[in-house]
């Protein structure tokens, strides 16, 4: 799958979120998008696989516009994890996954016997085949969200995009659910497009990286070329100091601190003086 984006512009109402933004995704490699809150990350992930409009540019995927893909066509080639995906209260494992097939039935036709051996597949590749017969909402995070990648999975596309997947996770689970994609790129040859708050999470396992900043793109490429100390001051607004992985060789964020301006500096030197004369005063 090859997609481009052409100088798109998307907007709520008379606010705009993307300006004039144009980016390619590497095929067959993991893409993470990173960016302050409010950057429009999750915005340029809808825009692509067309949950949202956009009133300006083109996005072209395998050389025909979006807007004028089938829907199902669509969900054939894209797959989308939502950051909250909806309540799958009342589901079994299996039943949740087997809603990936959606695209490819006919009518009121029940799953076909190749569709089940999607579902099964996708229930073996993420590990939660043994959980098949329990109810989702039993599960716990990370386990839930390996069934959310397995639906995913179900969908039998090139390209799965998922929007902060290891959101709400502890570390052991983020570790599970970041590994289990990067298997799925490397052993399965799926594109992975997906939003990413942990810097260092992002440069361990992106093979390219899309920094953005109020809409627009700051730098995209690998790691080495986006974990520097300019794009974070400009994305993040802070001071980072940058080295490298020793397990990984790719560059790691070790330590920072933000970027204050003389008036901050004030305001935080008032609030600690006031602080001290509050705390010796109860004393």
């Amino acid at each position: 799958m090859s997609m481009q984006v052409k100088d798109i512009r998307v907007g709520y109402e008379e606010k705009t979120i993307l300006h004039d933004l144009s980016l390619e995704i590497p095929e067959g490699k993991v893409t993470t998008i990173i960016g302050s809150n409010g950057c429009g990350k999750s915005t340029l992930l809808k825009a692509m696989t067309r949950i949202i409009a956009h009133q300006h540019g083109q996005i072209i995927l395998d050389g025909k516009d979006i807007r004028n893909i089938h829907t199902k066509d669509l969900a054939k080639q894209l797959a989308i994890l939502p950051q909250n995906p909806e309540s799958a209260n009342g589901l079994l494992v299996r039943e949740l996954v087997s809603y990936g097939r959606y695209p490819y039935q006919k009518g009121f036709g029940g799953l076909t016997k190749q569709d089940h051996e999607i579902i099964d597949w996708a229930l073996e590749v993420t590990r939660t085949n043994e959980m098949r017969d329990q109810p989702v909402d039993a599960l716990s995070g990370g386990q839930r969200q390996r069934v959310w990648i397995a639906l995913a999975l179900a969908q039998d596309t090139d390209t799965i995009f998922l929007d902060e997947p290891t959101t709400y996770l502890d570390m052991a689970h983020q570790l599970e659910v970041l590994e289990l994609l990067t298997r799925l790129n490397k052993e399965e040859n799926k594109t992975i497009v997906m939003v990413l708050h942990d810097l260092n999470q992002a440069a361990r396992f992106s093979d390219h990286i899309i920094a953005l900043s109020e809409g627009k793109i700051v730098r995209a490429g690998d790691a080495e070329a986006v974990m520097t100390c300019d794009v974070l001051r400009s994305v993040f607004n802070i001071d980072a100091v940058i080295s490298t992985d020793p397990r990984t060789n790719k560059p790691i964020c070790i330590t920072y601190d933000l970027i204050k301006g003389d008036y901050d500096d004030e305001k935080t030197y008032h609030a600690n003086v006031d602080f001290t004369h509050s705390s010796a005063s109860s004393m």
